[in-house]
């Protein structure tokens, strides 16, 4: 999957909070070969700290990496309050608990500091139907048992909902939560005119379903679960989060 547009909305979400008049400390988890970090510093007065699984993928000369295994060692080895940007772009479909993630990003974020992070959006049309032709989500394939490539969709082994990722947001008190998408699929636009209609029928069939006889959606996620048949996010193709501390 190319990236090089995730990065441009990391970017532009990012223009909207910061005034970039003071130095930003910022820390880009699974920072790879360090493209995102190369975008910012063109664009924001911004020191940039790494971490991920190894430092041999960072191309950016003398940018160190902190070398951890998010899947091992859950806590973050960085203070309380440190950062005021924390990206982590296509890594949370690679963690195993990604909830404890987002808990210690909270903790060192300062506060009124901004969280954007990415992941394949797994209920599209295109992927909702791959899911139903043959199991899997898109960029959520088979695994190899061994001698898998974890930075490559051979590390997938998450399929997040948007809905789980902005759940557990919100539990963590962060505010101002969103998303967009870094581009549409073209590919899902036919698809989207022969199910939308099915789609609102049977949909909301189970919306009452949940508010009757379930009581999942209330007041408080009524709003989520609503965006969740909505046309961005039956054509989305990845979702990028972002949210204020």
């Amino acid at each position: 999957m190319s990236t090089e547009k995730i990065y441009n909305v990391t970017l532009s979400q990012m223009e909207k909070h910061f005034d970039n008049t003071g130095l930003l400390e910022h820390l880009d988890i699974g920072s790879g070969s360090g493209d995102l970090i190369s975008l910012l510093k063109t664009k924001f007065n911004i020191n940039s700290k790494c971490c991920d699984y190894t430092d041999e993928l960072m191309q950016i000369p003398d940018q160190k990496v902190e070398i951890i295994d998010l899947n091992i060692n859950k806590k973050l080895p960085y203070d309380d309050n440190s950062f005021d940007i924390i990206t982590a772009t296509e890594v949370i479909e690679h963690l195993e608990d990604f909830r404890a993630i987002l808990r210690e990003i909270y903790r060192i974020l300062k506060p009124n500091g901004m969280i954007v992070l990415s992941t394949p959006n797994t209920i599209n049309l295109n992927s909702r139907l791959r899911n139903l032709w043959f199991g899997f989500a898109e960029l959520m394939g088979p695994l190899p048992i061994q001698d898998r490539k974890i930075e490559s969709c051979a590390g997938h082994i998450n399929p997040v909902s948007p809905f789980y990722i902005i759940h557990s947001l919100y539990e963590m008190n962060f505010r101002k939560i969103d998303f967009t998408f870094d581009k549409y699929q073209r590919s899902g636009i036919g698809k989207a005119l022969f199910f939308w209609l099915p789609i609102k029928i049977f949909g909301m069939k189970i919306w009452y379903q949940e508010v009757r006889r379930y009581k999942t959606i209330d007041e408080s996620n009524r709003h989520i679960v609503k965006s969740l048949n909505s046309l961005p996010v039956l054509l989305g193709r990845t979702i990028v989060v972002y949210a204020i501390k």
